[in-house]
């Protein structure tokens, strides 16, 4: 039986690769190349999901990831074994994936906010600066009046 580190250290793999594959720009061409969302084998290629599926099938036999034991022997049992953990691999990289969604979604309203910070900022400095360029001249370098005290 496979341990459960080595069950959730190859999920996050399996999930880290087919993050990549599915979103990231280095696939891209790729992607476009299958006709992105708008086709079938461009959708099995854009969604994180689907390409789990492919990586788990690949990654099982290669890391002897077998966390599904079966009761049937023989050749049908190995196919079976292998199809059932690669599965289960696919339905733990779901979850990494959500979890890592909501750390992602957490820097990016992060990011968001500095970003809308710094356009208000640059925008009030704009306002300033034409209010002063629509003043008459003499206002602009009249000194201010004379404490009385």
């Amino acid at each position: 039986m496979t341990d459960v580190f080595q069950l959730f250290a190859v999920s996050a793999v399996v999930m880290g690769i087919s993050q990549t594959i599915s979103k990231e720009r280095i696939f891209a061409p790729i992607r476009e190349r299958l006709g992105g969302k708008d086709t079938w084998f461009g959708y099995l290629l854009s969604c994180p999901y689907c390409v789990s599926h492919y990586v788990a099938f690949a990654l099982v036999p290669l890391t002897g990831t077998y966390a599904i034991q079966v009761a049937v022997g023989g050749w049908v049992g190995s196919v079976l074994r292998w199809f059932l953990s690669s599965v289960l691999l696919t339905v733990i990289a779901a979850f990494f994936r959500v979890l890592f969604w909501f750390v992602d979604e957490a820097q990016g309203l992060t990011r968001r906010r500095q970003q809308t910070e710094e356009e208000e900022t640059a925008t009030k400095r704009l306002v300033r600066k034409k209010a002063a360029q629509q003043l008459p001249p003499e206002t602009q370098e009249a000194p201010p009046p004379a404490d009385p005290h």
